[in-house]
Parts: C-alpha cells; sequence; structure tokens
C-alpha cells in the first residue's frame, strides 16, 4: 500500500494566526467576536452542533481549523431557501455538506417507512429539522446561494450514495447522488485525508475541477484519461469475442507493436518453416493504479436488478486499499469516476485528529436543550475505526474500511482525564471503550502483505481467517489502565461486542465480565438458522453459546448476576418462514422475550440490500441462472417475522396461528411447556411492551419530565420480573407463591423475600 502524506504535516494556511475558536462560529456576530471577516470554509451538517469527537463537522472543522483555515458551521438551516446558507457570508474556498451522522432516510423513516417521530441528533430530540435526501438539498441550496463556490460532498450518505443504488423509499434504483446534487466532488469513508488534500490545492489557486487524483474521490467526468487501462465489467452470462492469442511480450497498447505483430503474422502466412526470430519489445507493467474497471451504467443496473447485484460485487470486492481499482460508471452522457479508498489512518493521526481542542459539549445556542445522541455519548471514548466483519446489513464496512485505524493508549487516556476534568456532570462512570466494534482495537492481519493482497469480504466468515491476529492484550491492558485513573469510578462496554473473537481470548472474557459490564451486556447474534447467517456472513449459534458458558462462568467467579441481551433481526433476505419459527422456539426455550425488534432495514449500497434488490447473492459470482436468495417484502409477511420474534404477545398470536396450521406445525398451537402459543385469546389485551411501561401515560402531569418508577430493559424476561405483564405467567406465580405458602405452614422452610428487584423462586 502506498504511503500516504501525514495529516499534520502540509504548511499551515496564513490564517492559523487567528487561534483556536472556543467553538467554530455559527453566526456572524461569533465571526466578528474572533476577528473574522469572513470563512474560508463554511460546513453545512443536517446534524446539531456538537463540538464532541463523535460528531462529523466536529472533527473535519477542527482538522480544517488546525491546518490554519478559518471554519464556519451552518447547522440544520432552514432549506426551504437560501438565507440560511448566506448567513456567514461566502466562503473563500468551499462548502463542505454533510447529511450529518446519519442517512437522512433512516434517520427520518422506520424500517416499515413511517415517519420517526424524534430526532435523536436535534435539540429536545424533535422530528423534521432536516429534508429528504438532505445532502442534495443543502448542496443544491448552496450552489443558489453562491453559484461560484466549489461545494465539497460529504459524510456517510454521501459514502453510501456515490453510486447507482436501490433506494428502499422510491423502490428503485437512484444515479449516483453526485448527480442530483450539482456538487463538484464527493469524498467517501473516512474523509480527512481528501479534505486537507482538497482544502491546501484550492488555497493555492488550483481549479476544483482538475483535482481528480485524490483517494477516496468521485466526481464527473467526460472523458476517460490518458494512459488508462479499463476491464470492461458491464456484463455477465454472455461469452465475448474470442480474438487470436497474442505475443504475451508485446504491449497491446503499443499500435507500433501491433503493427509489427500484424506484419509477422502475414509472413508466417508465406513461409511457415522459415525461422523467425523473437523480438522482445518493451513492456510497461501494467500497475492497478492506472487500472479503472467499468461497471455496468445507471441505465442498465436500473432495469436489470441482476446486473445491479453484479455491480455491488464488483464494487464490494474493490474496497481493500491495498488493490483496490478505480471504477466507472455511466450515467446518461458522462461518467462518475470513483478513485480507491483512502490510505487508512497511521494511529500517530488517530491520535493528531481526536487531540484536536474539542469543547466536549453542544455549541452554546441551543443553551440547555437536550440533545439526545449527545447525552449517549458525552461520557464516551472512541478508541478505533473499521470493522472487518463485513456482515452484509451493515454499512460501516462501505464507510470507515476493514482495516482497524488505532489509537494510542496515551490518546485515549489523555480524553478519559479530559473528559474527567471538564465534561459537566461526570460522576466517574466512562459509559463506553469502543467504536464500530468493541474488541477489534488492535486486532489485525498478521502480515502486512497479505493484507494487502487480500480481498476477502470479512476476516471472520465462515471462519476466523488462520492470518488473523485475535490477540486482546493491548485492548486489556488498556482496560487495566483507564480503570485505574483517579476519578474514575467505573468503565462501561456498550459498544457492540463480536463475541466470535472474544473466545479466542478467555482472558479478555474474564476481563470484560469482571470488570466492565453494568448487569447487561448486548450481543448480537441475529437469528440462530444457518439459512440467513451465511446470507449475513454471521457466525452460527455455536459461537454465542460457547461465549454464554464463559460469560456465565466469570459471572459467577466475580459473585455477580449478568445477563446478556441478544439482538435478532426479522426478515432478512434468505429469511424463510421455517427460520423465524425455529427461532422463536429457541427463544422460549433459553427464556427471552424481545419487545423491541428490529426489522430489515435496506441501506443503500449494503450487501444484503442487492439482495433485497436482485433476489441474487453477490457474495457469489453472479449470474442470471445462479442460485435465488428467500426475499421477504411484504408488508403481511415483514409482520409475521417479528411476529415470530415477540411470540410472547397475544396481538400477534392469531397471524401465528394461522401460518403455523399452514406450515403444517399445529403441534406448536397449545398451552403446553414446549408449545409456541397458546389455543385461545384472552378476552381483553393485557400484554404490555417494555416501551410502553417506560412511557408516560397520556395527560400525565409528568409529561416531558423523568418518571420516578426504574426503566425496563428490552427484554421483559432478563432477568425475570414478578411484574409481567403476561397473564399466564402470573397464574404460575401465583401457583408457586401459594405453593410456598403451603409449605410454609406445614413446618416447612419459608419463602422468603429474597433480594431487592428478584421474584421469589418457587420451591421444586
Amino acid at each position: 500500500m502506498q504511503a500516504a502524506k501525514p495529516l499534520f504535516d502540509y504548511p499551515k494556511y496564513w490564517a492559523e494566526c487567528f487561534g483556536p475558536a472556543p467553538f467554530l462560529p455559527m453566526s456572524r456576530e461569533e465571526m466578528d467576536t474572533l476577528g473574522w471577516d469572513s470563512c474560508d470554509i463554511i460546513i453545512v451538517t443536517g446534524d446539531a452542533y456538537v463540538d464532541h469527537p463523535s460528531f462529523g463537522m466536529a472533527i473535519i472543522g477542527r482538522l480544517l481549523e488546525a491546518q490554519g483555515f478559518r471554519v464556519g458551521i451552518i447547522a440544520q438551516p432552514d432549506w426551504r431557501s437560501k438565507d440560511d446558507f448566506m448567513k456567514l457570508g461566502q466562503p473563500n474556498l468551499f462548502f463542505g455538506v454533510a447529511a450529518g451522522n446519519m442517512d437522512s432516510m433512516i434517520n427520518r423513516y422506520t424500517a416499515d417507512k413511517k415517519i420517526r417521530s424524534d430526532d435523536a441528533y436535534t435539540p429536545g430530540g424533535l422530528a423534521g429539522k432536516r429534508p429528504d435526501r438532505a445532502s442534495l438539498v443543502y448542496s443544491q441550496r448552496c450552489k443558489e446561494a453562491y453559484s461560484n463556490v466549489p461545494v465539497v460532498l460529504g459524510g456517510i450518505e454521501a459514502s453510501l450514495r456515490r453510486i447507482a443504488h436501490y433506494d428502499y423509499w422510491q423502490d428503485k434504483v437512484r444515479r449516483s447522488i453526485l448527480m442530483d446534487a450539482t456538487a463538484d466532488i464527493l469524498l467517501y469513508g473516512n474523509a480527512e485525508r481528501a479534505v486537507v488534500e482538497i482544502a491546501q490545492r484550492l488555497a493555492f489557486g488550483e481549479n476544483i475541477e482538475n483535482i481528480t487524483d485524490i483517494r477516496g474521490t468521485a466526481f464527473i467526468r467526460r472523458d476517460a484519461p490518458q494512459g488508462w487501462f479499463e476491464v470492461d465489467s458491464t456484463r455477465i452470462d454472455r461469452p465475448g469475442r474470442v480474438d487470436k492469442i497474442i505475443n504475451p511480450y508485446v504491449n497491446t497498447q503499443d499500435t507500433a507493436a501491433c503493427a509489427i505483430e500484424q506484419e509477422k503474422g502475414a509472413h508466417e502466412a508465406e513461409d511457415p518453416n522459415e525461422a523467425k526470430v523473437v523480438q522482445l519489445l518493451s513492456h510497461p507493467r501494467l500497475e492497478r493504479d492506472k487500472t479503472v474497471i467499468r461497471l455496468p451504467s445507471f441505465e442498465k443496473v436500473r432495469n436489470d436488478p441482476v446486473l445491479y447485484a453484479h455491480a455491488n460485487r464488483v464494487l464490494h470486492l474493490e474496497t481493500n486499499p491495498g488493490n483496490a481499482r478505480a471504477l466507472v460508471q455511466k450515467h446518461g452522457e458522462v461518467d462518475v469516476w470513483f478513485n480507491p479508498p483512502p490510505i487508512p489512518m497511521t494511529t500517530e493521526e488517530m491520535d493528531y485528529v481526536f487531540g484536536m481542542p474539542y469543547a466536549r459539549v453542544p455549541h452554546p445556542a441551543y443553551g440547555k436543550e437536550k440533545i439526545p445522541a449527545y447525552d449517549m455519548i458525552r461520557f464516551s471514548v472512541n478508541i478505533m475505526r473499521g470493522c472487518f466483519g463485513g456482515c452484509t446489513f451493515c454499512s460501516i464496512t462501505e464507510h470507515e474500511g476493514r482495516i482497524i485505524q488505532n489509537r494510542s493508549h496515551d490518546s485515549i487516556i489523555r480524553e478519559i482525564e479530559e473528559m474527567r476534568d471538564k465534561v459537566p456532570g461526570f460522576t466517574g462512570v466512562v459509559s463506553d471503550l469502543g467504536g464500530p466494534t468493541a474488541n477489534m482495537y488492535r486486532i489485525a492481519c498478521k502480515d502486512p502483505e497479505i493484507e494487502r493482497h487480500c480481498r476477502k469480504p470479512s476476516c471472520v466468515f465462515p471462519g476466523i481467517c488462520e492470518n488473523l491476529n485475535t490477540d486482546h492484550s493491548s485492548l486489556i491492558e488498556l482496560y487495566r489502565k483507564a480503570r485505574a485513573l483517579p476519578g474514575v469510578k467505573k468503565i462501561l462496554i456498550a459498544s457492540g461486542l463480536r463475541y466470535d473473537l472474544a473466545v479466542e481470548s478467555p482472558e479478555y472474557v474474564k476481563e470484560l465480565v469482571t470488570h466492565h459490564v453494568g448487569g447487561y451486556l448486548k450481543i448480537a447474534p441475529e437469528h440462530t438458522e444457518r439459512g440467513p447467517l451465511d446470507k449475513m456472513m454471521k457466525p452460527g449459534i455455536g459461537s454465542y453459546d460457547r461465549f454464554k458458558q464463559m460469560f456465565e462462568k466469570y459471572s459467577k467467579e466475580a459473585g455477580k448476576e449478568q445477563y446478556l441481551i441478544p439482538y435478532f433481526i426479522a426478515a432478512h433476505p434468505g429469511t424463510t418462514d421455517e427460520d423465524m419459527m425455529n427461532l422463536a422456539l429457541w427463544l422460549k426455550r433459553n427464556g427471552f422475550r424481545a419487545d423491541q425488534v428490529q426489522a430489515f432495514y435496506p441501506s443503500p449500497m449494503a450487501t444484503a440490500t442487492a439482495m433485497y434488490h436482485s433476489g441474487k447473492n453477490p457474495l457469489r459470482k453472479v449470474s442470471y441462472k445462479s442460485d435465488s436468495v428467500e426475499i421477504v417484502k411484504s408488508e403481511q409477511q415483514r409482520r409475521l417475522h417479528k411476529a415470530f420474534l415477540r411470540y410472547h404477545d397475544p396481538k400477534g398470536w392469531p397471524m401465528l396461528r394461522e401460518a403455523l396450521q399452514r406450515m403444517g406445525r399445529a403441534d406448536l398451537i397449545g398451552n403446553g411447556k414446549h408449545q409456541l402459543i397458546p389455543t385461545f385469546q384472552p378476552a381483553t389485551d393485557e400484554y404490555q411492551s417494555a416501551r410502553r411501561k417506560n412511557s408516560t401515560p397520556a395527560g400525565s402531569k409528568k409529561v416531558g419530565k423523568q418518571a420516578a418508577k426504574p426503566l425496563l430493559t428490552q427484554h421483559t424476561g432478563l432477568p425475570p420480573r414478578s411484574h409481567d405483564g403476561n397473564p399466564w405467567e402470573k397464574r404460575e406465580q401465583a401457583k408457586a407463591a401459594a405453593e410456598a405458602r403451603r409449605r410454609g405452614a406445614a413446618g416447612g422452610k419459608p419463602a422468603g423475600k429474597g433480594k431487592p428487584g428478584k421474584r421469589p423462586v418457587a420451591p421444586r
């Protein structure tokens, strides 16, 4: 992998003399206070401005500020006119536009395409502060405000929509967002390198149209560049023309060499027995960095779902920065060109980015209004980026890459100390030390050369790669250093845990379970059946069982009562009704009651989304005759799969009874211990979900305030509660209590009340 210029080696822009701002300005008044007459760069974002390294606008803004540029922020502007986009004046270099930390459509709509009632990235949690396809709308407004100012598009929405992509909300393939947004260039993935390079080159007077050589960028071009070799990948299942075998020593792009070959062929036809002299011609090696793969055009993939799956497969095969080639896709009369992914940041660069002078709080303009997303992460620390899991339903790999980028121990410890000393409300509890995955810190391929050439989409599927170093010792050492800090009482791990990696290090599991679990630990087996798990690229349920055994063993040794909270997905591609039935039976056997369940959400560009749209599996070679994938699209079947996950909710029983009878599994309907749902329906719906229990009743005087009662978890069965809303369980509890009283009255050991928060256990 080629070396990249370090982020801290660029010359500083002249405006460095102003120094860092307490907050990047959001108004002309703040600019006047700082002594600025204008902004060099203005960042437009769909999120509220929180000066914290978990928010994209803060990272990019502070990084550009460190390069010497004056950076302003326009957060959640009114997109209905250009006025808000002009409030900081015209930027000297460019507008940087992003939808925010989430794709705006996922932020605004549920998996059932219903408008969400809240927005975690908005003050007060209010919904409706950003438009649909915010990147597109903001870019157009910036051009309307100042048509001569370049617009640089970035963020996760731009990353996932950079290519012709299936749009779940319109149920069609949309063209690259770059075509609709009228932006000048698009940055995808972790964009620190690209945005600094663009800012520096624009500051030196270079035209944005000439900046076409930066990794991690996409742009529109009309003419193919000179000196590039194009690989045609626009068709599948169609044999090409068989050409005459060419002398392997000949550079076929050299017309003079081709002419010599043709002349030799003519002589051979005249006298085939005559001895010939082999000519060794100069043949410059064809470099991958001068090769571009032509994908099927937008018009083709829009009308042909199988071609769409093929394009998706090619895209995902070209994601390793060590060997990825450029891609190009025709949209009408122009090409959208995608340079290879950015070079991952080094540990020194990660420390540099996270060591900026963040205020770590929301901008003062929001006053005392709460921003839910900030409240969730304000006492957490991001220790790494990237994920090599490759889960097909997830967009982390597409955006951050599968090569882990790590911070140093010293940098992480300094941030914890700064959080302890500066962030209001810190009580000594660090809510998370993690990232996209809790336990991939400093885990990488054993050999950089192998890593550079690897084209596998996952390092842990179908099993852990033999070349992957699964050593957790550095992470264990970090945990110990962090919890030894003065003023730190507890370090919790809230990021998703890759349990199939964790079981490779029993010492890590013991360290985690003994010191860093706050009663519950969230993990995501996602399913129990091999069919959907293979389409997700997730390990089998056996890995979960091994981790559960270790978790319970070390919890017992530590004298702690702790529980695993498993998460599952309904209606994922590759899932049949029988798969969901088997999952429901597994949940019941293990005593799990999932109240909030997630149905598969087809996010742009994900591999599982390509399965959903095409019915083909891009994890294997795609053809018109390749095996089809089971797809759950109808609203009725999606409801059925969610009902299987919530087998304990009487509202879903009529649907489940009908489905079980249709599937020939009426034996699962009944009141027995091993049956899934009862034969009778309650006269009234006495079941109430945990979310409803946690809510304040309508009309209550406590609306808008924290209720005094304790909050419940997603899984009402963990730990067991005597106040669950299931009438049949209450009946069993009442029987057990009566039996306990009877034995006590008969001279047996009386039933005690037990520990607080636990229900009495019925004698056997």
